[in-house]
């Protein structure tokens, strides 16, 4: 994690002259054990504002188009990111994931798997509220608002963690476990303009 660090710290000097960066709800992040950050996805930036918002080294889920450009790809895997693919049920994600919770880390997701600006529920995955399950950990909702333009205002707003106790020993299918994502995005969108 020594690589982590020393990145997150140059960024932080970097990012915090080219954006005003503000950062509302650091204290929900619990300061240790399992937990996953799910947030919304408007730039290639959000990992870089999450790594700084966030005192915890996060190890991102990332698509796999960035892997296969072999510089790209060991920088991105040095940070402790691992690839998905965003077309199917990609097994091998999950598992990685459930890997990053067992050991008490953070796992960040964009669960909406691509840039968007404004919510959309009816394409939402199953995959964030069965790692959320299965994983055993809370999800906390983040909400990123920002235009990046040189010398604009970021916004990062970290919302309370969810806890999906309710649902422990519960056998649960796909619809369930869409509900669970979509509620998770609820709660991210909800974030807005607080």
């Amino acid at each position: 994690m020594y690589f982590y660090h020393i990145s997150r710290f140059i960024a932080n000097i970097i990012f915090r002259i080219i954006f005003r960066i503000e950062v509302v709800g650091k204290e929900n992040i619990p300061r240790e054990g399992r937990v996953i950050l799910c947030s919304n996805h408007v730039s290639n930036f959000d990992p870089i504002m999450l790594g700084i918002a966030v005192p915890r080294p996060i190890s991102f889920m990332a698509k796999k188009e960035l892997f296969e450009k072999k510089l790209l790809g060991k920088l991105i895997s040095g940070l402790g990111a691992f690839p998905v693919d965003r077309k199917g049920s990609d097994l091998s994600a999950i598992r990685n994931s459930l890997k990053v919770l067992k050991e008490e880390e953070v796992l960040g997701i964009f669960p909406e798997g691509t840039r968007k600006y404004n919510m959309d529920l009816e394409n939402i995955k199953a995959g964030i509220g069965l790692i959320a399950i299965k994983g055993k950990s809370p999800v906390v909702p983040v909400y990123i608002e920002a235009k990046y333009r040189v010398f604009s205002k970021v916004k990062i707003i970290i919302g309370k963690p969810m806890n999906f106790d309710n649902y422990k020993d519960k056998k649960l299918g796909t619809d369930e476990y869409r509900e669970i994502s979509k509620d998770i995005m609820r709660s991210i969108y909800g974030l807005k303009n607080i």
